[in-house]
């Protein structure tokens, strides 16, 4: 159950509420008394890295690792 909480109030306690919020309790900061923000934990949003994962979802042309044509060659070469 989220707690309610005034600034004024979290301003002098900002340290403890960020340590409940990371801890996974939702705040809700107030302004006169009526809701105003939402202090709530980050989600993770880095993954460990999964090899395969990609697997089914990148599809590479079947020439892939064909070499190019000579004329889109010269292009690169040229730098253009």
């Amino acid at each position: 159950m989220p707690i309610i909480i005034n600034v004024h109030e979290a301003k002098t306690h900002f340290s403890k509420l960020l340590d409940q919020a990371h801890a996974g309790r939702e705040i809700i900061l107030a302004k006169a008394g009526k809701p105003y923000a939402r202090l709530v934990p980050l989600e993770e949003t880095r993954s460990a890295r999964v090899p395969g994962r990609w697997k089914d979802r990148l599809v590479l042309s079947d020439d892939f690792e064909d070499p190019l044509p000579e004329d889109e060659l010269k292009a690169w070469e040229q730098g253009g």
